[in-house]
């Protein structure tokens, strides 16, 4: 698998809870090739490395909302725990394995991949609006135009012509 596939399977992995990307904990033990509860406990011996923007737990409500991930005998039996990009980067000290620093070498250019595109779209976004404003304003000029031309091609009533000759 090249590290394009690679970076492209982690991207669909990122999900979008509470106005952050993170990754969820059973994806990322995939990732690193541990099971859950290893990842988890590494990170409990090391709590002090994880503060609250770094990784944290999911909500009921935003755990049911996303329905994400799932054990093999059919559920979970705690809510699963969240990292962000710099939850991630913090797991490569904690689980100190090869693949662990290639598979965060991989998540942290997904990260910034994402970003980059959100950027993208978001200066494509604007151009946008800025030709809707001149489109619109383009509109308004040529609704004018025409309402002048068909006041021109209107005929003019004509005014009364005088009379020819002597009146008393």
């Amino acid at each position: 698998m090249g590290e394009g596939s690679i970076i492209q399977s982690v991207e669909k992995q990122i999900y979008h809870i509470g106005g952050k990307k993170v990754m969820i904990d059973s994806d990322l033990a995939k990732l690193y090739g541990i099971e859950t509860y290893q990842l988890t406990r590494q990170v409990r011996r090391n709590i002090g490395r994880f503060p609250n923007d770094f990784m944290f737990q999911l909500t009921k409500e935003e755990y049911l909302t996303c329905q994400i991930g799932s054990s093999k005998k059919g559920g979970r039996r705690y809510l699963p725990y969240v990292f962000t990009q710099e939850g991630v980067a913090m797991l490569s000290s904690v689980l100190n394995s090869k693949r662990a620093i290639d598979v965060n070498i991989a998540i942290m250019r997904a990260f910034v991949r994402l970003r980059e595109i959100y950027i993208l779209n978001k200066d494509v976004a604007y151009k946008l609006s800025e030709i809707e404003r001149k489109v619109d304003k383009h509109d308004e000029n040529i609704k004018i135009i025409f309402e002048i031309i068909h006041r021109l091609m209107e005929p003019k009533p004509e005014k009364p012509k005088p009379r020819i000759g002597f009146h008393p």
